[in-house]
């Protein structure tokens, strides 16, 4: 079949078609269901990890959540990445009345019909996100959230154009795109990296005949790479907190004590007071702001505060962990929220009444209220020496 989406390559005596698709387009997912169809191919290789593909397969997956531990093992940034590009995905799916992921669906199912072998192609997005995470510093983390926060507000005014555009770039790609200017942070791990995994596992596919359904934007990228070496575990490792991530984390908190006991040898043990009293009060009151503006839980305001001061003092609390998990206990999600979830994502209202969602934007919130607050601290307590 000859159309500008579909690509044939051959190597090592194999035969390679890859079919370029928007994930969100009815003619791509009838272009998938139409090659697989007439190429009878032994392999079908999908743009899917195992997490994505039971997303799109399993619409209550959601409600297997445990949202506590999601905030105790720190996962709450990256769970409100994942909903919040969830979300535009599918209102701009839902506008042109077509199931995200329809082309991949369609792939699995003809080549289940038709006795291929389905290879799930791509890298974990747990990987993905946790990678492009790690190498982000910390105004491109809060540049990304606030985007993709942005991302919430958009999606109204999207035409069929703009759909067509969509076959030029890769799903997530382009859900970046649209709520800002692109970070080369996110490129590397969102794109590059990608293109070099799905040539890696096309290319180890066993088959005489292999269809692969990736993402338009992939072409280029899997044509160049699929036949180069590629050192698959270095792209596939979460790398560790950097060296000075760490030296910062610690070696602020060490600052901040040695302020206080420099303040009691150069004026004394009520200065050294005052100094902690600032620190506390200021820190308490922005982590009181953050809490109440997501109209939190009494208890949670109240935890909130408490924790601020000691939590800005130890790297390895935050108080807006400390205001999920108390927001959790008291305002505990039910089952309503998860089988809204999917639902939910899409509107602004929706997002903040869920309280899954909601919970998510309190620890991010309150930790972001809060850091100011240390910033807003550290001068105050400079006066002290003057």
């Amino acid at each position: 079949m000859d159309h500008q989406n579909v690509h044939r390559l051959t190597l090592d005596s194999r035969e390679i078609i890859l079919i370029g698709t928007a994930h969100i387009s009815r003619e791509s997912a009838d272009l998938v269901d139409r090659v697989i169809t007439e190429e009878k191919p032994d392999v079908v290789c999908v743009e899917l990890c195992k997490a994505r593909f039971e997303a799109i397969k399993q619409k209550d997956k959601w409600q297997e959540m445990d949202i506590v531990k999601v905030i105790r093992e720190n996962r709450t940034a990256l769970l409100l990445s994942q909903l919040l590009m969830m979300s535009l995905q599918k209102k701009i799916a839902e506008r042109f009345n077509i199931n995200p992921g329809e082309d991949m669906l369609r792939a699995i199912s003809r080549a289940a019909e038709s006795g291929a072998e389905v290879v799930l192609a791509d890298r974990e997005i747990r990987v993905t996100l946790l990678r492009t995470w790690r190498m982000m510093g910390l105004w491109s983390k809060m540049k990304f959230l606030s985007d993709m926060i942005l991302s919430l507000f958009i999606g109204e005014n999207i035409t069929e154009e703009n759909i067509e555009e969509l076959k030029q770039h890769d799903v997530l790609d382009l859900a970046l795109k649209s709520i800002g200017e692109k970070l080369p942070e996110l490129k590397t791990t969102l794109i590059d990296e990608r293109d070099q995994f799905l040539a890696c596992s096309i290319r180890n596919s066993q088959g005489r005949k292999i269809v692969a359904v990736v993402g338009a934007g992939h072409i280029p990228g899997i044509i160049e790479k699929i036949g180069k070496e590629i050192d698959i575990d270095e792209i596939n490792t979460i790398p560790p907190r950097s060296f000075w991530a760490r030296f910062f984390g610690w070696g602020f908190s060490a600052a901040i004590l040695s302020l206080f006991v420099a303040g009691f040898f150069y004026s004394g043990g009520r200065t050294s007071i005052h100094m902690m009293l600032s620190w506390s009060v200021i820190t308490a009151i922005c982590a009181t702001i953050g809490a109440m503006m997501l109209l939190a839980h009494p208890f949670t305001i109240l935890a909130s505060a408490l924790s601020a001061p000691i939590a800005t003092l130890h790297p390895l609390i935050a108080t807006g962990w400390v205001a999920g998990l108390t927001e959790a206990t008291f305002r505990k999600p039910q089952v309503r929220d998860f089988l809204d979830l999917k639902d939910d994502i899409t509107t602004v209202k929706g997002f903040f009444r869920n309280r899954i969602t909601r919970i998510l934007i309190l620890v991010v919130v309150v930790n972001l209220t809060t850091s100011i607050g240390t910033f807003v601290a550290i001068p105050v307590m400079m006066k002290y020496f003057l």
